[in-house]
């Protein structure tokens, strides 16, 4: 296989990671969007915009896109921190459906890779960082595994995050699907930023304080009428 047929193999795989046909199970969550919306949070397009920019600058979207970088960089240079990361990502769940969440799709992910994607590098890194592991983490020991550089992966996860919020949105008839990927082009930039920004970032830069979002995903957990798990 020559350098630039290699190249091209990479990409179609990372844009199959990301498809929302992959098999991790997303659509069964909403993130906390269904209890935003209950609650009245979330009432239009623009309001759900405002919503998921505020989870990728300050919330869930920057903190899974530090763990993200920190996990391609230790599968690169320091294996031995995988263990440490992924832990650290399944404690930073705020409440107990997000942590389903993150390890459904993350166990989904990897058992789909695993059969569609074989790869020794990632079966390495996938027996440091445990069966129990944050979609984040496994997803970036994957793109490290076969050697795909991190930029575009870190803009394809956050895209795909956002993406599946907006749809969790369009299924509650919040909006419209033409207008949902019409928010989900003006989040573009910010999504783009949000990658950029985190390329140098580690553990000790997590943090947030989206703690609207937080708090519905708690309330979701008691939400009388639901359509999502999460």
């Amino acid at each position: 296989m020559t350098d630039k047929a290699g190249e091209l193999a990479g990409e179609l795989a990372l844009f199959a990671w990301a498809s929302p046909s992959y098999p991790v199970g997303a659509f069964a969550y909403s993130h906390g969007v269904e209890s935003a919306v209950e609650r009245g949070d979330i009432s239009d397009g623009a309001t759900l915009q405002d919503w998921l920019l505020d989870i990728l600058k300050s919330g869930t979207g920057r903190n899974d896109a530090i763990l993200f970088v920190a996990t391609w960089k230790a599968c690169r240079e320091a294996p031995g921190r995988l263990a440490d990361i992924a832990e650290l990502a399944v404690a930073l769940a705020t409440s107990r459906e997000r942590r389903l969440e993150t390890l459904q799709q993350g166990s989904g992910f990897l058992a789909a890779t695993r059969a569609a994607w074989p790869c020794a590098a990632l079966e390495r890194h996938a027996s440091r960082i445990g069966g129990n592991t944050a979609y984040c983490v496994v997803f970036a020991a994957t793109v490290a595994a076969h050697n795909l550089p991190l930029r575009p992966a870190v803009d394809a996860y956050l895209a795909a995050f956002t993406s599946n919020l907006v749809s969790a949105a369009v299924r509650m008839s919040v909006i419209g699907q033409t207008e949902g990927q019409a928010i989900v082009a003006r989040l573009a930039p910010a999504i783009r930023d949000m990658a950029q920004n985190v390329q140098d970032a580690d553990i000790e830069d997590l943090g947030g304080f989206a703690f609207r979002a937080d708090q519905a995903a708690l309330h979701h957990e008691t939400q009388y009428s639901r359509l999502f798990r999460s």
